[in-house]
């Protein structure tokens, strides 16, 4: 048995940064496996990373960032006890892993954690949130009223928290995610209807709704040195309102039954462990 796969979706990524994901997930005395799932059309990075503990698969169909994190599921999940969901931009030191495991390791409900990210130059990225209405998921993009929008994003990102106690969390980002495998067999990975975007809220609503906990755990950090691409292109602008419309016919537009009461609970729970 493997203490933790890592699953690593690549396309076309900078080599220096892959490297610095790669490396902070194999500096471990874990019993690891790292599964680099190569989705650009050519294989230009399979000699990346040399070592035992590496398996690259060339995926050129670039099947989405889901369904390709589902090959190392799938493959690894009953030689598993942990999954850890990776993005490539993602780097992080020595014993972060084994800290998040240990805490998992105390209470066998918890079926996800992600610890506290930040931006390089130290500021916080705030990834952990409520579950979103279309109209919080719209106005927060696109409102011109600055002052609403930064309003709805302080509630809708748990700022009043402020970052600093472990909490659950009902959407957590898909770009560190530790799971319990059990959890993530239960409800059977990554919904592969979901090319890429949304998909990160789709798996912690369903590993919530499947009984595990899922947990924003701010003991720990890891650095993600992203640059936000949505908008940049129109393709990636197309990608993004099809997850949502296909997030919203899934779990409901206005009749969300219980998008209302999960996002009270986290609040009122939050606002209890401040006092």
């Amino acid at each position: 048995m493997y203490n933790v796969v890592c699953s690593l979706v690549i396309y076309k990524n900078d080599k220096k940064q892959l490297l610095d994901a790669i490396d902070s997930f194999l500096n471990t005395d874990l019993k690891v496996k790292l599964m680099l799932i190569d989705n650009s059309p050519e294989d230009d990075l399979k000699n990346i990373k040399i070592d035992d503990r590496v398996e690259y698969i060339h995926n050129p169909s670039n099947p989405g960032y889901g369904t390709s994190h589902n090959i190392a599921i799938k493959k690894y999940a009953e030689f598993s006890n942990y999954h850890l969901v990776l993005n490539p931009d993602i780097y992080y030191g020595q014993g972060v892993l084994e800290n998040i495991l240990s805490y998992m390791e105390s209470d066998k409900r918890i079926g996800l954690v992600m610890p506290k990210v930040l931006y390089p130059n130290g500021e916080i990225q705030y990834l952990a949130k409520l579950i979103p209405s279309p109209f919080d998921f719209f106005a927060r993009r696109f409102l011109p009223f600055k002052k609403l929008k930064k309003k709805l994003s302080d509630k809708f990102e748990l700022k009043f928290s402020g970052y600093n106690i472990t909490m659950d969390v009902p959407y957590l980002s898909g770009c560190f995610m530790v799971f319990n495998t059990e959890a993530l067999k239960k409800i059977n990975g990554f919904d592969e209807k979901i090319f890429m975007h949304m998909e990160d809220l789709d798996i912690t609503r369903r590993c919530n709704e499947a009984g595990f906990k899922t947990v924003f755990f701010p003991h720990e950090f890891v650095y993600h040195d992203h640059l936000y691409k949505t908008f940049l292109t129109f393709s990636n602008l197309k990608m993004y309102f099809l997850s949502a419309f296909y997030y919203f016919n899934k779990w409901g537009w206005i009749f969300d039954k219980n998008r209302k009461s999960i996002n009270k609970f986290t609040v009122d729970n939050i606002i209890l462990l401040k006092k």
